[in-house]
C-alpha cells in the first residue's frame, strides 16, 4: 500500500469518528464502563492478596534454643536456621531472654504474674517468618534438626488456613477477571457491529467501486484503535480517582484502616497502564476487524 494511501485511511478513519459521533460515543462510553468493572476488580483482588499475605507473614514460627548454650552459640543458630530452606524462610529473628521478658511484662502490663521472674529463667529464641505457601510442617521438622534448636511451636492450621485461602484468592480472581474480560469482549463487539450495520451502506458503495478488503477495513480498525484508546485513557483516569477516593475515605475510618489498607496506587501505575491500553486496543480494534467482516461479501 503506498505512503499517501495509508495517510488517506487512517485521515478517513479519524474523519469516521466525529461523522458518526453518536456511535462513537456509544462504543467510547461501553468501553469506559467495562474497563472500570475490569480494572475495579482487578485492584480488589491485588489488595486482598497483599492483606492475605500480610496477615501470613503474622504468623510465625517460635524456635526456642538449648538453655545450655552460650550467648554467642546461640545467636550462631540463626545462620543455621537460614540455611534450612532459604526459599521458604524470609528471616529468623532473635530474641534475648532479656528481651523476651521485657516483652512479656509489656504485654501483661498491670499483671504481677511476672513479678520475680528472672530472664535466666526465661531461653533464647528466633522468630521465624516464612514465606507465603511454605510448607509449615516439613519446614517445622526440619528446624528441630538444627543443632542448637531445643523446641518449635508453630500454629499449623493457622497457616494453613491462610495458604488455603490465597489459593482460592488467586483462582477466583483468575475466573472472574477472565469472564470479565470475555464479557466485555462480546459487549464491545456488539457496539461496533451497530456501528457497522448503521454505516452498511457505504461498507457495499466502497466494494462496487472495486476497494479492496484492506482498503475498506484500515479506515475501522484506525477508528477502533482510536476509540479503544480513548476509553481505556479515560478508564484509566476514573479508575486512579475512584481509588484514591477509596483511599480516602478508608483512611478516614480508623479501625476499618486497620482491616482493609489499600496499597499506592502508583504501585499499580504500570500494570494498570498496561491492562487497559492492551484491553482497550484489543477489545476495539479486534471487534472492528470482526465485526466488518460480514459486510464484506456484497
Amino acid at each position: 500500500m503506498k505512503i499517501n494511501n495509508l495517510g488517506y485511511l487512517i485521515k478517513e478513519g479519524i474523519r469516521g469518528i466525529f461523522l458518526h459521533g453518536f456511535m462513537s460515543f456509544a462504543a467510547v462510553c461501553v468501553t469506559i464502563a467495562c474497563l472500570l468493572i475490569v480494572g475495579s476488580f482487578s485492584c480488589l483482588a491485588y489488595n486482598f492478596n497483599v492483606i492475605v499475605e500480610d496477615l501470613n507473614k503474622t504468623n510465625e514460627v517460635m524456635v526456642y534454643v538449648d538453655e545450655t548454650l552460650s550467648d554467642a552459640q546461640a545467636r550462631s543458630v540463626g545462620t543455621r536456621l537460614n540455611q534450612v530452606a532459604p526459599e521458604y524462610i524470609d528471616q529468623a529473628k532473635f530474641v534475648s531472654r532479656e528481651e523476651a521478658l521485657e516483652n512479656f511484662i509489656a504485654d501483661h502490663e498491670g499483671d504481677d504474674a511476672f513479678l520475680g521472674v528472672d530472664a535466666q529463667d526465661l531461653r533464647h529464641r528466633y522468630v521465624v517468618t516464612l514465606y507465603p505457601n511454605a510448607p509449615i510442617r516439613d519446614l517445622v521438622e526440619q528446624i528441630r534438626q538444627v543443632d542448637g534448636v531445643a523446641d518449635v511451636k508453630a500454629n499449623f492450621e493457622l497457616a494453613e488456613g491462610f495458604s488455603a485461602l490465597q489459593n482460592v484468592l488467586h483462582v477466583a480472581s483468575f475466573v472472574v477477571i477472565a469472564v470479565l474480560l470475555l464479557v466485555s469482549l462480546l459487549i464491545i463487539s456488539n457496539t461496533v457491529k451497530l456501528a457497522m450495520y448503521d454505516r452498511r451502506d457505504e461498507i457495499a458503495i466502497m466494494k462496487m467501486v472495486g476497494a479492496t478488503n484492506g482498503f475498506i477495513r484500515l479506515p475501522f480498525v484506525v477508528e477502533g484503535f482510536t476509540l479503544g484508546m480513548v476509553g481505556a485513557a479515560a478508564s484509566f483516569g476514573l479508575m486512579w480517582l475512584v481509588y484514591d477516593w477509596v483511599d480516602v475515605q478508608l483512611d478516614s475510618v480508623s479501625k476499618l484502616k486497620l482491616l482493609i489498607d489499600f496499597v499506592p496506587f502508583k504501585e499499580l501505575l504500570v500494570p494498570m497502564v498496561v491492562t487497559f491500553g492492551a484491553a482497550g486496543l484489543f477489545v476495539c480494534v479486534i471487534g472492528s476487524w470482526t465485526s466488518i467482516r460480514k459486510f464484506m461479501d456484497v
